[in-house]
Order: C-alpha cells, then sequence, then structure tokens
C-alpha cells in the first residue's frame, strides 16, 4: 500500500530543499521506491521558474517528479475563488506519479508574497490524504518558543483531532542566524563560531518530549551545508577571473576581508578561506601565494577595487597560481563589494553534485530511523539496490565490523581527509604510516582534524620489529636482513607485514602508488585463500537506478576459461555478500552461439565451468552487453536467458576489455565506481585509483572492513 507524505514549513527560511532531499535519501537507503511533487511552483526569484528541489531531483536523480503548476496560474485561480480547480489539476498530476510506494509532496513556503500558503498547504494534505511533517527551524527562538510555535501551527491544521499529523522535522540547529533569523554568513568569522545566545543546546531539544507532537528529525547546521563553489561566488560577483586555477572545485567556507597589517591576517590564511582584498596590498597577496604553495588549500583570493595584480607581483606569485589558487576581481571597492557578497544566495545550485550530495547525507543521517522504518511496512523490496541504499548499507555494515585498517599512503592529502571522514562516521578506525609530524601538517593544511578513531604510526619507529618475520617468509627466495630492511622502506611492504601479523585486519593504497606497487607485497606475503585459484578484481558501478558489479577490471589481463570461471564465482559471491542479487553475465562480442572464434569459445567454456562448478549460481553466456543489461534487446537476442536483459553482475573476458568498459561507463555517464575490491586474496587488501577522490577512499576502506569480516 502506498504512502503519501507531505512536508509542510511552518515559516520561510527552514530549509525546505534540504529536507526534501534527506527525508527523500532516508527512504531510498531502506530500498523505498519514492516519487516527488512540489504541487505549486515557489521560485525563489519568484515569476513561472520551476522550484528549487523539482530542479536538483531532475538533474541529479531519476525518480519520478510531478507537474508542478505554476504560481501565477495558482494564484489566479485562488483570486478568483476557483481553489477547487487548482485542487483537481494537483489530484491529477499526483495521479500520474503516484505508483511509488512513497510518495513525497512539498508544500508552499509562507511568504509575504505568499500569505495564502498555510491554507493551501491544509487543503492539499486533505485533498492527497497526506501524512503531514511540519518542517521548522529554532532560528532566534529558545526550545521553549520553538515548542510553542510549532504546537500553533499543529493548532491550525486540526491539532490532536487530525490523525494525519505525523511530526515535525527541526533543522538547521545551532545554526548562525542574524537578528531577522535569516541562516547566512555575514562576512566575519561566523563560520568559524557562532554567538552563543543564538545557538539552541542539542540537550535543551529534550523539552519537546513533554509535546505531543513527536519530532521526526533534528537536523545539526554544518558549515559544508553552505560551502559554495568558488565559480559560483565570482559569477554572482559578475567577477572577471584574473588566474581560473581550481576555481570549479575549491569551496569557500569562510570570508574574511584583508583590512588589518598582515601579521594579524595570516590565522585567517586557512583552507577555504575567501580572501577579500584591493589589489594594492602585495603583501596580502604574495603571503597568501606562500601558504598556497606550502599546501594549504585557500578558497580563493577576490581582488576589489577593479585593477589587476602588478605584473613583478604575479611572476613572483606564479607557483602559487599554478598550483590552483583561483583569483577574481570585482569592480567595486571593499564596500560595495561586501554588499554584494551579502545578497548571495546560499542555496545548492542544481549542478553542484558533490554539495546536494553532502546535504542529503546529512540530513537523510538525522531523520528518525525508526519513523522510516514506518513508511516501508508492507512494502515488497525492489529487484534494484538502489546507490544511496548500496552506500548506507556499506557504512552500517563497515560500522559493525569496527575493523583496523591501515593506509600506507599516510601523508597523501585525500588519504588524511579520507580517514577523518572513516573516524568521524565510524566506518572504521585508520592506521596512517607516516613521519607523524609530516601528516599532522598535511591534515593541518587540509583543515582536518585527527581525533580519536585515527591512529598515527612513525614507520622509522616499527619497521625493525618486521625485518625477522620478513626474512622467515622470504627465506626460499633468497631474503636476507639486508634486503628486508630495504623492502620495508616502501611503506606498502611495512602495511602488509602489520596485516600478515594480525595488528590491522585490511591495507588499502594506491592513491599514489601503482596498482603493482600495492598487490605485489601482499601477493608475495599474504598470498591466495585456501579456496582461491586466483586473485581478481571487481569495481561497484554506481548507476543512477541500481549497483552493477564489474569483474575483472584490474587484475588479469587474458585469463584462460578456468580462471574466468573462477572471476565469475568469486564476483557473484562478492555481490551477494554485499546485498546484490547475482545474475552473472559473461561477456563477449558475440551471443548464444552465433559466434566463432578463439575469444567467444573461451567465455563458452568459462560459462559451462562456472555452472557446473556452482549449480546455485545464475550464470550466463556468452551475452554482447546490450543484451545483458537491456529487456528489449535480450527479447530478441537471448529470450530464455536467465540472465540476460536483468544482468547484475559482468565478467569481461580480458583486461583490456573490462577495464576499458568501466572507464568509459564512468566517464561517459559520470557516475561513482567503487574499487577495485580484490577477491582471493586470504587477508583483504584493496587498490586504488591514482585519480581517486575522498569519498572513493572512504567506500574502499569500509569495503576492505566488511572483506574482514567474511
Amino acid at each position: 500500500m502506498s504512502r503519501t507524505i507531505m512536508l509542510v514549513p511552518i515559516s520561510a527560511g527552514v530549509g525546505l530543499t534540504s529536507v526534501s532531499m534527506g527525508v527523500i535519501r532516508a527512504m531510498e537507503r531502506k530500498g523505498v521506491n519514492v516519487s516527488f511533487y512540489k504541487p505549486i511552483a515557489q521560485p525563489r526569484t519568484g515569476g513561472n521558474q520551476p522550484d528549487l528541489t523539482s530542479t536538483i531531483l531532475k538533474s541529479n536523480n531519476d525518480i519520478k517528479i510531478g507537474t508542478p503548476t505554476p504560481m501565477d496560474e495558482a494564484q489566479a485561480l485562488i483570486r478568483n475563488e476557483q481553489t477547487d480547480v487548482l485542487l483537481e489539476t494537483i489530484v491529477e498530476r499526483f495521479n500520474q506519479i503516484n505508483d511509488a510506494d512513497v510518495t513525497l509532496i512539498e508544500g508552499l513556503v509562507p511568504t509575504r508574497k505568499h500569505p495564502f500558503a498555510n491554507q493551501v498547504n491544509e487543503e492539499i494534505a486533505k485533498t492527497l490524504g497526506a501524512e503531514i511533517v511540519f518542517v521548522a527551524t529554532p532560528g532566534t527562538y529558545n526550545p521553549s518558543q520553538l515548542k510553542e510555535r510549532i504546537e500553533v501551527a499543529v493548532s491550525n491544521f486540526g491539532g490532536k483531532k487530525n490523525k494525519n499529523i505525523s511530526g515535525v522535522i527541526i533543522n538547521k540547529l545551532n545554526a548562525p542566524v542574524d537578528e531577522a533569523g535569516r541562516t547566512r554568513p555575514d562576512l566575519s568569522e561566523i563560520f568559524d563560531e557562532s554567538d552563543a545566545a543564538q545557538q539552541a543546546n542539542i540537550q535543551s531539544m529534550e523539552i519537546f518530549n513533554t509535546s505531543p507532537v513527536r519530532v521526526l528529525g533534528c537536523v545539526p547546521w554544518s558549515v559544508e551545508l553552505i560551502a559554495t563553489r568558488a565559480i559560483d561566488m565570482a559569477k554572482h560577483l559578475k567577477a572577471d577571473i584574473i588566474n581560473e586555477g581550481e576555481i570549479s572545485t575549491r569551496r569557500i567556507k569562510s570570508i574574511t576581508f584583508c583590512a588589518r597589517s598582515l601579521p594579524n591576517m595570516i590565522e585567517h590564511f586557512k583552507p577555504g578561506s575567501l580572501l577579500v582584498t584591493s589589489a594594492d596590498r602585495p603583501d596580502v597577496i604574495v603571503a597568501a601565494a606562500l601558504a598556497s604553495m606550502n599546501g594549504v588549500e585557500i578558497g580563493a583570493i577576490l581582488l576589489t577595487g577593479g585593477y589587476d595584480i602588478p605584473e613583478e607581483i604575479r611572476g613572483l606569485c606564479q607557483p602559487a597560481l599554478d598550483s590552483g589558487l583561483p583569483i577574481f576581481k570585482a569592480q567595486g571597492n571593499t564596500w560595495q563589494t561586501s554588499l554584494n557578497l551579502q545578497s548571495f544566495s546560499v542555496e545548492v545550485p542544481a549542478d553542484d553534485k558533490e554539495r546536494i550530495e553532502f546535504v542529503n547525507e546529512h540530513v537523510a543521517s538525522h531523520i528518525d530511523g525508526p519513523w522510516i522504518d514506518t513508511l516501508t511496512e508492507g512494502v515488497v523490496a525492489s529487484r534494484r539496490l538502489s546507490p544511496p541504499a548500496f552506500r548506507y548499507q556499506l557504512t552500517e555494515f563497515a560500522r559493525r565490523a569496527n575493523k583496523r585498517i591501515v593506509l600506507p599512503e599516510g601523508d597523501e592529502p585525500r588519504t588524511v581527509k579520507a580517514a577523518a571522514i572513516c573516524a568521524e562516521r565510524g566506518i572504521a578506525n585508520c592506521v596512517l604510516l607516516g613521519n607523524p609530524e609530516e601528516i599532522r601538517r598535511v591534515a593541518a593544511q587540509q583543515g582536518v582534524e585527527l581525533g580519536a578513531g585515527v591512529e598515527i604510526i612513525d614507520s622509522d619507529a616499527v619497521r625493525e620489529n618486521y625485518v625477522a618475520r620478513l626474512v622467515e617468509l622470504r627465506s626460499k627466495k633468497g631474503m636476507t636482513e639486508v634486503v628486508a630492511r630495504e623492502k620495508l622502506q616502501d611503506s606498502v611492504f611495512l602495511g602488509t607485514m602489520m596485516l600478515e601479523n594480525g595488528e590491522v585486519d585490511g591495507l588499502v593504497s594506491g592513491a599514489v602508488h601503482t596498482t603493482a606497487n600495492t598487490i605485489v607485497p601482499p601477493f608475495q606475503i599474504i598470498k591466495t585463500a585456501p579456496d582461491a585459484s586466483i586473485v581478481s578484481s571487481i569495481f561497484f558501478m554506481l548507476l543512477p537506478d541500481q549497483v552493477l558489479v564489474y569483474g575483472d577490471c584490474a587484475i588479469n589481463p587474458d585469463p584462460t576459461a578456468e580462471q574466468l570461471a573462477e572471476i565469475a564465482i568469486q564476483s557473484a559471491d562478492s555481490a551477494a555478500a554485499f546485498g546484490i542479487d547475482p545474475r552473472v553475465a559473461m561477456i563477449s562480442y558475440s551471443t548464444g552461439e552465433s559466434g566463432k572464434g578463439a575469444d567467444v569459445d573461451k567465455v563458452r567454456e568459462a560459462t559451462k565451468l562456472a555452472q557446473e562448478k556452482r549449480p546455485d549460481l545464475v550464470i550466463d553466456g556468452p551475452l554482447q552487453y546490450d543484451a545483458a543489461i537491456m529487456e528489449n534487446v535480450a527479447a530478441s537476442k537471448a529470450p530464455n536467458s536467465p540472465v540476460a536483459g536483468k544482468a547484475t553482475v559482468f565478467v569481461f573476458p580480458d583486461l583490456n576489455t573490462g577495464n576499458t568498459t568501466y572507464k568509459a561507463v564512468q566517464r561517459s555517464a559520470d557516475l561513482v565506481s567503487i574499487g577495485p575490491m580484490l577477491q582471493g586474496m586470504r587477508k583483504p587488501v584493496n587498490d586504488l585509483s591514482r585519480g581517486a577522490l575522498v569519498d572513493d577512499i572512504v567506500y574502499t576502506v569500509a569495503l576492505t572492513a566488511i572483506q574482514a569480516t567474511q
């Protein structure tokens, strides 16, 4: 039975779009099929533009989205006392997308322009039979005042008599606000610390325990929620770009006007800072360039006054410019620029996928789990595991595993960030190998805090502990103490020895090392599992609506039919271990019996061997890729195949095919791939791409922690 949930904001500025996306993500994590509908479009800028939530979802999700009624059209109907006509249109469009398990309705925000919002929201909720969830923010209210305000809103919708009122989600808890209650940067250092008088203490929210209104979510404010890209700030200011650098990816987390003397400004030269200065302050520009050259990822430099950096200064700062430091200039003076910055919207743009993903995950993580579970009661799980559900499952499994993972590239910036995130989320206890001073310096430059859950081990201090054991393990290969000490200078060898000795549960490397650098030490020391004849790899490909497994795309250049059969079995077992129903397609350039030649014969033989060895698995081949994944193609090319058209595990005939295909799909479709995850090792070791993002490392650590339990 489908459910309809309507989010009703009790005031403006509650962050309704963020809450809508977070609730959708929370449901997706549980495998719920969700659709979305904003009955009346309400763009921030007015007019008849699409609403923000629908725009973001269309650009970043594949869920069904209802067509909203333009605001001008809705207002005309309301003015002419034709609300019933408006509601009929809303019902018609709602029914077009009401075949999901849950449909989320986003209500109107009450504003001075739209004072009718509450009345219309109540009518829509009644008409659609929706369960009502209010959305509120503390703003300048203390908890008692907020509780009172929410209870007033509830009374306006029928109070206790209305059994369809489910509760309230409180957003932007502890957000820095101005006197009007608006959550936004004020161009000083409020990103770092806000006035304690404006902060609602989370513990004081316990006052809601005595309220009849159930709190279904309490979302704390985070600076990352409004950390805009430097390019968005430049576009808003209509600024001229002096040095592009990494302007499209660097984020602004604090804004500082460099009006004081240099010694009093240095502390503000930190990751994510937008430094606003006049171009006639070469001391500030040079100091910022030096900080950037020393690894501090300053967000950007904004020059005021409309004139350029002197050529002599630009030449002096060129290494910093080459390192990616964005610089742009505004035409007005500093005062005019500050006014323009005040009007900057902190709403997330529809094309900022990284920030959208953070908002989704952050809000979803603070939505009441038991309430989400009630939405799934009576819902039959979809046969496809969605990417949000897969990622959530990964982190949950990893938390339960509670494993210790060694990261040999301990001073690599992305690795340091990933270790901190893993600790913060409880994914794993990470061990960073390297020089402790260097690791802490890199962490400080990245604005990363390494606390509990991250251990730093000095490679030089422990290296001698493993010399004797390495000699013992490799004595038949001629290993001596001298050679062993030399080998252990390699951090991957050292981390592998820690894994062999049982001091850690898994190893992740490859952000700066090649695949060979990462896997050769484990091959020599850890070796294959007792029941494995080959070590292979898989990638988890996070398509918009499902997760697929690709193997082998990283290890074996040209496997034999026997090895290919083993890869298929390993990949199927790995898929099942991570919650993916394995339907294995053995990929070739030919489907069924139509093709001839050594390559397709190898795949045909491998399929037969795998089916004989594991009759419990659903394996078929040879299949062309389109026949394996597209139901309409499968109907004509392989109508009797149990796999064609619905494959979840794709086994490629050789490394050339597998690696090329995974990269083509990943880059062309702009999707996330997690891996490679190695299969068949006695203990878990996983390789990273040298172009890996921080999130790639985080999820690979999670994979490794889960493997360590199997």
